[in-house]
């Protein structure tokens, strides 16, 4: 491939505002790429993944490249991936053989998978001897995964409708409402993701509203609704009947989900910010179902999420823990009787999962509630994001 000067400087800008400004990788690039309006579908499409891929393996390419001047810290990168570097004056400093040798000499695990030595050690003790293939499984890209508004469209008219764009996509068993892209592109700018006949949601995320168990015309309330995506599937699944109330403790989070339910045909969707604990108070015991998809570390969503591993750190693991537990002893109150709730992250540790159920269920809070199921999603297991959703009654 032919390596364009701007393009690449376009990364640098990226990942300067990443790892120097401490930004997120998604808005940086969404930013970076609106910068330059003349780069094309092809530049904008290196620019984004190669700055993705850079995050991912940004200790691995720090450790093998001479200095950290971005135009070394990309050239080593691109020797990485096994590509030839241009003869350009900006590369001289650079030696694939040298750099091929110290490559093939590392034994650090950490290092290998690209990852902080205390995010090693913690996974090790977590997940013992499955910790080293998820790491892996962790660091490929993820595929583009789409679920289908099952209010507007059916799965195989969608199906039909991306092919004659030129789109292709395949099914996965196990999955009734998800498309996987064959190839990875920009989405968002069909007209069927305009008209909301689907939503971009990773397959395993598509398995938490599933698990709640809902039907038409009951009262749900998703109690960490965030952008709204799951209250979005909810409603799917209860065919637009009874009511999901969307709370969370941000308002631009629901602003986002109310223009997402207006675009995806969603009547029944109801936002509600959390002012303090008593919002909960209010509705106690009002719900037939309730989804807690609780703040989590995002370990589970590092494929698509690569800057976590380097905002993430001890503390804040466990200031996230103090959180859920929080979520788990005072919002269970809002579910009725008979009804059920599911807990649920994107985390692949036991300690923000099993852990915090068993916690809840031994504490005064969760005397009245029986865990029915759970589930661990790995990504070595499933080919998609790292979750894990437990089910439990209300007796």
């Amino acid at each position: 491939m032919k390596l364009h000067n701007n393009t690449i400087r376009g990364v640098h800008q990226a990942l300067e505002a990443i790892f120097e400004e401490g930004q997120y990788a998604d808005k940086v690039i969404e930013r970076t790429l609106k910068s330059n309006p003349k780069w094309g579908a092809r530049d904008r499409s290196f620019i984004a993944e190669t700055a993705y891929e850079m995050v991912r393996w940004w200790r691995l390419v720090n450790f093998l490249s001479p200095t950290k001047d971005y135009w070394d810290l990309f050239g080593t990168y691109w020797l990485m991936k096994g590509e030839e570097l241009p003869s350009w004056e900006e590369f001289s400093r650079l030696n694939p053989e040298k750099i091929k040798s110290k490559y093939e000499s590392i034994s650090d695990p950490a290092i290998l998978e690209s990852i902080p030595d205390w995010l090693e050690k913690l996974g090790v003790k977590e997940l013992g001897e499955k910790w080293s293939s998820e790491i892996h499984a962790l660091n490929e890209e993820a595929e583009v995964v789409l679920r289908v508004n099952t209010l507007k469209t059916t799965r195989e008219r969608l199906k039909n409708r991306l092919a004659a764009d030129g789109i292709d996509t395949y099914i996965v068993k196990g999955y009734p409402d998800a498309l996987i892209l064959e190839e990875r592109q920009n989405i968002f700018k069909n007209p069927a993701f305009k008209e909301g006949l689907f939503e971009v949601q990773d397959a395993s995320s598509q398995l938490v509203a599933a698990s709640l168990a809902v039907e038409p015309g009951m009262r749900v309330i998703d109690a960490c609704a965030g952008a709204g995506g799951k209250s979005l599937h909810l409603a799917a699944l209860m065919e637009n009947k009874g009511k999901v109330l969307s709370m969370d403790v941000e308002e631009w989070k629901l602003q986002q989900a109310k223009l997402r339910a207006r675009r995806n045909g969603v009547s029944i969707f109801e936002p509600r910010l959390i002012e303090g604990t008593k919002t909960i108070k209010r509705l106690k015991e009002s719900a037939d179902r309730l989804l807690l998809d609780v703040p989590c570390s995002g370990l589970g969503v590092l494929r698509r999420n690569p800057d976590t591993k380097w905002k993430l750190s001890p503390e804040s693991i466990e200031n996230v823990q103090k959180t859920q537990q929080e979520i788990l002893q005072t919002y269970p109150s809002m579910l009725k009787s008979g009804g059920q709730m599911v807990y649920a992250t994107c985390s692949i540790l036991p300690s923000e999962n099993e852990i915090q159920v068993q916690k809840f269920l031994e504490s005064e809070a969760g005397k009245g509630f029986e865990l029915i199921e759970d589930k661990k999603v790995l990504a070595q297991e499933s080919g998609f994001d790292g979750f894990y959703i437990a089910r439990l009654l209300k007796k």
